[in-house]
């Protein structure tokens, strides 16, 4: 039950994901996400970085309480979103921003469908007429670019 718990959680991630870049991050604290698509930042840390500590804290009341509680369904919740962070960690800034130069020559066409619905939406610099929200789902188009591509 507790893996059930902690697999849903990841999984519903993806929605809070979406609806939380397109109606907040886009929204009302587009101040702290600008320099992400502007790049008006300098250095290696963006004010969007602070959104890790913003969705890290209920991560971490929700593990402690989990924790104090006899690791109940609270920890494993918390233990899904922090998976999924993790996750959108090493996608996101790892593999498509490259914040480390690492897994750059791929031929994946999941990966390749995923870093290219992130370039187009950062093709957008501004909060308005945005596109491909998400983050580990895009759409289908481009799976079907890359997957194209790799049956010929």
């Amino acid at each position: 039950m507790n893996f059930l718990i902690l697999a849903a959680t990841f999984f519903i991630m993806e929605g809070i994901t979406w609806l939380t870049h397109k109606y907040v991050m886009h929204g009302f604290l587009w101040s702290l996400h600008k320099d992400h698509h502007d790049h008006s930042s300098e250095g290696p840390m963006e004010k969007n970085d602070y959104f890790f500590v913003i969705f890290a804290l209920p991560t971490i009341m929700l593990m402690y309480y989990g924790t104090i509680q006899g690791f109940n369904h609270w920890f494993y919740i918390a233990l899904g979103i922090a998976l999924y962070g993790m996750a959108y960690f090493f996608v996101h800034d790892i593999f498509i921003h490259q914040r480390l130069k690492v897994f750059r020559n791929t031929e994946n066409p999941y990966l390749l469908a995923i870093r290219r619905a992130h370039k187009q939406h950062h093709k957008h610099t501004g909060k308005e007429e945005g596109e491909c929200f998400g983050f580990l789902w895009v759409p289908v188009k481009y799976f079907k670019m890359y997957f194209n591509k790799t049956n010929k």
